[in-house]
């Protein structure tokens, strides 16, 4: 999941981009990567719901730039949705487990979609290169729903959804990894989405998704050497497997998380987020790569009225399942919410898809060598 900008912002959604049962010692552990097993059976249609399933036109094979071995792909899906309606779920359904490692939806406006059209036309193959963010030059996505292993179908109450408006259409960005197939390409996917809706006349409440991300200064482990465990090197190696763009979103969170302080290497970072409006807080859903090791997040610590939204203290790559919090938790304007991530490079000589890989000082990255440390928090403003 990418990100390419840094604000907090409920009302007009601003993209920024499951707890195990294991102990820490073995949490990512073994395979890590690819995850196996079909998607469950879907709940019951409750009244008024009505399921919908759309995915990509034909099978995509994904072909990594530079040498790398990820690909991120926007492919344009129409929602078929004639009246407005609410998304109150969804299921996506991966196609091939080997070389799917996440998929994120995003809904364009109408007066978008031409855009999108045309990009989608002049780009070889279905879709588009995407790594970041949906790739439109003039992007007023909004976030919809998502998947990495682990997360299932998720329902939030009777009545809650994400609203949807006629000649408006999804934008699926699909993450490719190629660490399965020694990162040779000519295997092919054909990925779709199952979308549990609801009339928009429903009373029901409005869903909006926030993405909080934090740092990652991770550098190479004692035992590790090599030119790639220079930032700077590590960097630049970055920028020309996944984009220019790769090096500012190191610097944005760099400068947006620690106020353009230099970065301090270490296993642990955090990042304090700034709550702008009244909300109300429905479910938390955790994002790390395979040398995450424990995430946690937290409403005003530090304080009095501090509290533990999140705790994962032995992250599983394999299950990244939306938490549902018990109730809803109110969140005021000038909260802060802080998002802290423990990542193990250790690991890299452990896990057979990475150990391979040359060591490397490890910052934010759209690869799956590469990292992230994300929390997508699912609220409401109507409050």
């Amino acid at each position: 999941m990418g990100i390419r900008k840094f604000v907090v912002a409920f009302p007009a959604l601003v993209v920024l981009a499951a707890c195990g049962t294991i102990t820490p010692s073995v949490a990512n552990e073994g395979s890590g990567h690819p995850h196996a097993g079909p998607p469950p059976k879907a709940a019951a249609l409750r009244a008024g719901e009505r399921f919908e399933e759309v995915g990509l036109a034909r099978p995509y094979q994904p072909v990594p730039p530079a040498g790398g071995t990820d690909e991120y792909r926007c492919f344009l899906i129409d929602p078929k949705i004639k009246e407005p309606a609410y998304l109150t779920g969804t299921q996506f359904l991966p196609q091939n487990r080997d070389i799917v490692h996440h998929g994120i939806f995003y809904e364009i406006p109408a007066d978008e979609v031409d855009e999108a059209k045309r990009l989608d036309d002049s780009t070889k193959g279905d879709g588009w290169q995407c790594f970041g963010d949906s790739g439109l030059e003039e992007d007023r996505s909004s976030y919809i729903g998502a998947w990495a292993p682990g997360h299932d179908e998720k329902l939030i109450g009777e009545r809650t959804g994400y609203r949807l408006t006629p000649g408006s259409r999804i934008v699926l960005q699909v993450h490719y990894n190629l660490l399965a197939t020694n990162g040779k390409p000519g295997a092919t996917d054909r990925s779709s989405i199952r979308l549990r809706l609801l009339p928009g006349t429903a009373d029901a409440t409005p869903l909006l998704g926030t993405l909080l991300p934090g740092p990652i200064e991770l550098p190479c482990a004692p035992a590790e050497s090599g030119p790639l465990c220079d930032r700077d090197a590590a960097i630049a190696d970055l920028a020309k497997r996944t984009g220019a763009g790769a090096r500012d979103e190191v610097d944005g969170l760099n400068q947006y998380c620690n106020q353009g302080r230099k970065p301090v290497p270490g296993n642990t970072q955090h990042c304090d987020h700034q709550i702008p409006q009244p909300a109300l807080l429905y479910a938390i859903t955790p994002h790390m790569h395979l040398l995450g090791r424990s995430m946690t997040v937290e409403l005003n610590p530090g304080t009095p009225n501090a509290r533990t939204l999140l705790d994962q203290p032995a992250y599983n790559f394999d299950d990244q399942s939306e938490q549902v919090l018990p109730q809803p938790v109110r969140l005021n304007p000038g909260d802060t919410v802080r998002v802290t991530c423990t990542h193990d490079a250790t690991l890299r000589s452990k896990l057979p898809q990475l150990k391979r890989l040359k060591p490397r000082y490890v910052v934010w990255g759209d690869g799956t060598s590469d990292e992230m440390c994300l929390a997508i928090l699912t609220v409401t403003t109507k409050v």
